[in-house]
Protein backbone atom coordinates (compact mmCIF):
# COMPACT_ATOMS: atom_id res chain seq x y z
CA UNK A 1 0.00 0.00 0.00
CA UNK A 2 1.24 3.53 -0.57
CA UNK A 3 -0.37 6.53 0.43
CA UNK A 4 -0.90 9.51 -2.09
CA UNK A 5 -2.17 13.11 -2.99
CA UNK A 6 -5.96 12.88 -4.74
CA UNK A 7 -4.28 15.75 -6.34
CA UNK A 8 -1.29 14.37 -7.50
CA UNK A 9 -1.59 10.07 -7.47
CA UNK A 10 1.75 8.91 -7.21
CA UNK A 11 0.98 6.15 -9.91
CA UNK A 12 1.82 5.90 -13.81
CA UNK A 13 -0.21 7.36 -16.60
CA UNK A 14 -2.22 4.46 -18.06
CA UNK A 15 -1.54 1.91 -15.80
CA UNK A 16 -4.30 1.45 -13.59
CA UNK A 17 -7.70 -1.16 -14.57
CA UNK A 18 -10.08 0.02 -12.13
CA UNK A 19 -9.98 2.97 -9.44
CA UNK A 20 -12.73 3.42 -6.51
CA UNK A 21 -13.51 6.24 -4.36
CA UNK A 22 -16.47 7.31 -1.69
CA UNK A 23 -17.60 10.61 -1.44
CA UNK A 24 -14.81 12.41 -3.08
CA UNK A 25 -17.68 14.37 -4.67
CA UNK A 26 -18.57 15.55 -1.19
CA UNK A 27 -14.95 16.34 0.19
CA UNK A 28 -13.52 18.69 -2.21
CA UNK A 29 -14.42 21.81 -3.17
CA UNK A 30 -14.78 22.20 -6.89
CA UNK A 31 -11.74 22.85 -7.91
CA UNK A 32 -10.04 20.62 -6.06
CA UNK A 33 -12.35 17.99 -7.52
CA UNK A 34 -11.62 18.66 -11.29
CA UNK A 35 -8.21 18.20 -10.85
CA UNK A 36 -8.97 15.05 -8.32
CA UNK A 37 -11.00 13.49 -11.51
CA UNK A 38 -8.47 14.81 -14.36
CA UNK A 39 -5.80 12.34 -12.14
CA UNK A 40 -8.59 9.35 -11.51
CA UNK A 41 -8.46 9.89 -15.54
CA UNK A 42 -4.76 9.73 -16.16
CA UNK A 43 -4.34 6.96 -14.33
CA UNK A 44 -6.56 4.62 -15.63
CA UNK A 45 -5.92 2.31 -18.88
CA UNK A 46 -8.18 2.14 -21.56
CA UNK A 47 -11.26 1.50 -20.94
CA UNK A 48 -10.10 1.47 -17.38
CA UNK A 49 -13.08 1.85 -14.79
CA UNK A 50 -13.53 4.70 -12.19
CA UNK A 51 -16.28 3.26 -9.40
CA UNK A 52 -17.46 5.73 -7.51
CA UNK A 53 -20.29 6.20 -4.68
CA UNK A 54 -21.54 9.80 -3.42
CA UNK A 55 -24.47 11.32 -1.80
CA UNK A 56 -26.37 13.62 -4.23
CA UNK A 57 -28.95 16.10 -3.91
CA UNK A 58 -31.38 18.15 -6.42
CA UNK A 59 -31.64 21.02 -4.06
CA UNK A 60 -29.64 24.09 -3.67
CA UNK A 61 -27.14 23.94 -0.86
CA UNK A 62 -26.72 27.20 0.80
CA UNK A 63 -22.97 28.15 1.41
CA UNK A 64 -23.34 28.13 5.39
CA UNK A 65 -23.95 24.23 4.40
CA UNK A 66 -21.21 23.62 1.86
CA UNK A 67 -18.81 25.73 4.00
CA UNK A 68 -19.57 23.65 7.18
CA UNK A 69 -16.03 21.38 7.78
CA UNK A 70 -18.09 19.02 10.33
CA UNK A 71 -20.68 18.15 7.73
CA UNK A 72 -18.22 18.21 4.66
CA UNK A 73 -16.50 15.79 6.26
CA UNK A 74 -19.89 13.42 6.90
CA UNK A 75 -20.14 13.80 3.14
CA UNK A 76 -23.23 15.79 3.49
CA UNK A 77 -22.81 18.93 2.86
CA UNK A 78 -20.74 18.39 -0.88
CA UNK A 79 -24.30 17.27 -2.35
CA UNK A 80 -24.51 18.08 -6.11
CA UNK A 81 -27.66 17.37 -8.66
CA UNK A 82 -26.94 14.29 -10.29
CA UNK A 83 -27.05 16.06 -13.99
CA UNK A 84 -23.63 18.47 -12.62
CA UNK A 85 -22.01 15.32 -10.91
CA UNK A 86 -22.13 13.64 -14.75
CA UNK A 87 -21.49 16.58 -16.51
CA UNK A 88 -17.68 16.52 -14.37
CA UNK A 89 -17.33 13.06 -15.17
CA UNK A 90 -17.93 13.38 -18.86
CA UNK A 91 -15.96 16.81 -18.98
CA UNK A 92 -12.67 14.91 -17.75
CA UNK A 93 -12.94 12.65 -21.21
CA UNK A 94 -15.19 9.51 -19.80
CA UNK A 95 -16.64 8.63 -22.58
CA UNK A 96 -19.26 5.85 -21.02
CA UNK A 97 -20.98 6.69 -17.84
CA UNK A 98 -23.09 3.61 -16.70
CA UNK A 99 -25.44 4.86 -13.32
CA UNK A 100 -25.79 1.76 -11.59
CA UNK A 101 -28.43 2.74 -8.72
CA UNK A 102 -29.92 5.68 -7.07
CA UNK A 103 -31.64 5.51 -3.54
CA UNK A 104 -32.54 7.53 -0.24
CA UNK A 105 -29.47 8.76 1.66
CA UNK A 106 -30.35 11.85 4.74
CA UNK A 107 -32.88 14.71 5.21
CA UNK A 108 -31.19 17.86 5.81
CA UNK A 109 -34.20 19.85 7.81
CA UNK A 110 -33.92 23.00 9.53
CA UNK A 111 -34.57 21.24 13.07
CA UNK A 112 -30.90 19.89 13.05
CA UNK A 113 -29.31 21.93 10.09
CA UNK A 114 -28.66 25.13 9.35
CA UNK A 115 -31.29 25.07 6.28
CA UNK A 116 -34.57 27.08 6.11
CA UNK A 117 -35.64 24.27 4.11
CA UNK A 118 -36.30 20.48 4.48
CA UNK A 119 -33.78 18.29 1.80
CA UNK A 120 -33.72 15.28 0.68
CA UNK A 121 -29.73 13.75 -0.08
CA UNK A 122 -29.76 10.60 -2.13
CA UNK A 123 -27.26 8.01 -2.47
CA UNK A 124 -26.00 7.61 -5.95
CA UNK A 125 -23.92 4.28 -7.55
CA UNK A 126 -21.31 5.64 -10.86
CA UNK A 127 -19.42 3.92 -12.87
CA UNK A 128 -17.08 6.34 -15.06
CA UNK A 129 -15.39 4.06 -18.21
CA UNK A 130 -12.30 5.64 -19.52
CA UNK A 131 -14.21 5.03 -23.54
CA UNK A 132 -13.15 7.56 -26.14
CA UNK A 133 -15.48 10.02 -26.65
CA UNK A 134 -18.25 9.75 -29.15
CA UNK A 135 -18.40 12.75 -31.73
CA UNK A 136 -21.81 13.16 -30.77
CA UNK A 137 -21.21 12.77 -27.12
CA UNK A 138 -21.23 10.80 -23.90
CA UNK A 139 -23.08 8.00 -23.52
CA UNK A 140 -24.71 7.73 -20.41
CA UNK A 141 -26.15 5.38 -19.07
CA UNK A 142 -29.17 6.12 -16.59
CA UNK A 143 -31.39 2.96 -16.63
CA UNK A 144 -33.63 3.90 -19.45
CA UNK A 145 -35.18 0.52 -21.79
CA UNK A 146 -36.39 0.07 -25.52
CA UNK A 147 -38.93 -2.20 -26.50
CA UNK A 148 -40.03 -2.89 -29.58
CA UNK A 149 -43.56 -4.65 -30.22
CA UNK A 150 -44.07 -4.17 -33.77
CA UNK A 151 -45.10 -6.79 -36.30
CA UNK A 152 -41.56 -7.42 -37.34
CA UNK A 153 -39.20 -10.43 -35.46
CA UNK A 154 -36.91 -6.91 -35.21
CA UNK A 155 -36.32 -3.69 -35.27
CA UNK A 156 -32.95 -1.92 -36.63
CA UNK A 157 -32.53 1.66 -36.17
CA UNK A 158 -29.66 1.49 -39.15
CA UNK A 159 -27.61 3.38 -36.27
CA UNK A 160 -26.26 -0.32 -34.50
CA UNK A 161 -29.13 -1.23 -32.45
CA UNK A 162 -31.66 -3.69 -33.10
CA UNK A 163 -34.40 -4.41 -30.95
CA UNK A 164 -35.98 -7.95 -30.74
CA UNK A 165 -39.34 -8.29 -30.55
CA UNK A 166 -40.62 -7.71 -27.26
CA UNK A 167 -37.52 -7.93 -25.43
CA UNK A 168 -35.84 -5.06 -23.43
CA UNK A 169 -32.53 -3.55 -24.70
CA UNK A 170 -30.73 -1.58 -22.03
CA UNK A 171 -30.18 2.01 -24.09
CA UNK A 172 -28.41 5.37 -23.30
CA UNK A 173 -29.95 8.23 -22.59
CA UNK A 174 -28.66 9.86 -26.01
CA UNK A 175 -29.92 6.46 -28.38
CA UNK A 176 -33.36 6.74 -26.12
CA UNK A 177 -33.92 10.01 -27.41
CA UNK A 178 -33.12 9.38 -30.61
CA UNK A 179 -35.58 6.38 -30.77
CA UNK A 180 -38.47 9.02 -29.52
CA UNK A 181 -38.02 11.14 -32.05
CA UNK A 182 -38.32 8.39 -35.08
CA UNK A 183 -42.20 8.72 -33.27
CA UNK A 184 -43.22 4.81 -33.86
CA UNK A 185 -45.66 3.41 -32.62
CA UNK A 186 -44.49 0.24 -32.02
CA UNK A 187 -41.67 1.60 -29.82
CA UNK A 188 -41.70 2.01 -25.84
CA UNK A 189 -38.95 3.86 -24.19
CA UNK A 190 -39.38 3.74 -20.13
CA UNK A 191 -38.30 6.53 -18.03
CA UNK A 192 -34.89 6.23 -16.19
CA UNK A 193 -34.91 3.66 -13.42
CA UNK A 194 -31.52 4.80 -12.22
CA UNK A 195 -30.35 1.29 -12.02
CA UNK A 196 -28.21 -0.51 -14.80
CA UNK A 197 -26.04 -3.25 -14.77
CA UNK A 198 -24.70 -3.85 -18.45
CA UNK A 199 -25.41 -5.27 -21.44
CA UNK A 200 -26.75 -1.65 -23.03
CA UNK A 201 -26.75 -0.61 -27.17
CA UNK A 202 -23.60 1.65 -26.82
Amino acid sequence: MEKGDALDLPIADASVDVAAQNCLFNIFKTEELQRALEEMYRVLKPHGRLVMSDPICEQPLNETLRNDERLRALCLSGSLPLATYLEMLTKVGFGTIEVRARRPYRILDPAHYPTTETLYVESVEVCAIKDPMPEDGPCIFTGKHAIYFGSEDFFDDKKGHVLLQNQPLAVCDKTANALVQLQRNDLYLSPATFHYDGGGCC
